[in-house]
C-alpha cells in the first residue's frame, strides 16, 4: 500500500471527529492551527486542523495528515468541509 493510501483511515477518522461539532466549538477550539500527533494503528501521524473560512453562514475547515516523513509530509492528504451556522 502508498503511503498516502495508509493515511487516508487517519484523514477519515479526524474528519468525522471535526465534522461532528457545531460551527461554535470549531470556532472556540480552532483559534489558531491545531496540529497534533495521534497513534492509529501502532502508527505515529501528524495531524493540522485549521479554519479556512468564518462567514456569516458558515465556517469552513481543513484537516491534514501526514506521517511526518519527509520529503512526503511536504505534500500531507488533505480534505476540507463546511458547517453551516
Amino acid at each position: 500500500m502508498k503511503r498516502r493510501e495508509q493515511w487516508r483511515p487517519v484523514l477519515d477518522a479526524e474528519l468525522k471527529r471535526w465534522g461532528a461539532k457545531s460551527s461554535e466549538q470549531l470556532l472556540a477550539e480552532l483559534g489558531q492551527v491545531q496540529a497534533y500527533e495521534i497513534e492509529f494503528e501502532n502508527k505515529m501521524y501528524q495531524v493540522e486542523v485549521e479554519i479556512l473560512e468564518n462567514t456569516e453562514k458558515y465556517v469552513h475547515v481543513l484537516v491534514a495528515v501526514d506521517d511526518g516523513t519527509l520529503p512526503a509530509a511536504m505534500l500531507p492528504l488533505s480534505a476540507s468541509f463546511i458547517r453551516e451556522k
